[in-house]
């Protein structure tokens, strides 16, 4: 008889714990910032942070050591799966069926971030904003690849079938894993 009192006891505990979650004491799963970081760690070094307060764009960050001088395409790639190299990293990352563009273009591949300028030394620092890619959701850049090209992007202006699938930047010289993070401390 006692442990038929205690099943019937058992449901209101869980009913306890759920009305804690309403009255504030739920954790806010999904809101605030998030955070993704792509560690570069070849000839190539250096790393990129990404971070996002709930609907907001996207910020990029970093600094990049060891690149040749000059503009390099810059892009997000499909997946994040290096087995033979950057080339495993598949095609632009273009969840909506876009051809290549600028980054301020109205349609463009979600991952084209256009270029990143290196020094005379072989530094790039990066600092941009972008409206389209997201930390969250079926569109996450989690788990995909930043790519950096040997070439410049010409947004899909060369006007030839290249340009338009990938902006004549010709092959990769680095890629990196773009990772969750729980927090970014600079």
């Amino acid at each position: 008889m006692p442990w038929i009192v205690l099943l019937l006891l058992l449901p209101i505990g869980s009913i306890q714990s759920r009305r804690d979650w309403s009255m504030g004491h739920r954790p806010q799963f999904g809101y605030g910032p998030r955070y993704a970081i792509a560690r570069f760690d070849g000839n190539i070094k250096g790393v990129v942070i990404f971070s996002q307060d709930h609907r907001q764009p996207l910020n990029i960050s970093g600094k990049l050591t060891g690149l040749p001088p000059g503009p390099h395409g810059f892009h997000v790639h499909e997946y994040g799966d290096f087995r033979d190299g950057c080339m495993s990293a598949g095609a632009h990352f273009d969840p909506y069926g876009y051809r290549h563009g600028s980054p301020t273009a109205r349609e463009r591949h979600a991952g084209d971030l256009g270029n990143i300028i290196a020094q005379a030394d072989g530094t790039a620092t990066i600092d941009m904003t972008d409206s389209i890619l997201q930390l969250r959701g079926h569109h996450s850049i989690a788990g995909r690849a930043l790519v950096i090209h040997e070439k410049e992007d010409d947004m899909g202006l060369g006007g030839d079938e290249e340009s338009l699938k990938t902006g004549n930047a010709g092959g990769r010289i680095a890629c990196a894993v773009i990772a969750r993070a729980s927090n970014i401390n600079n």
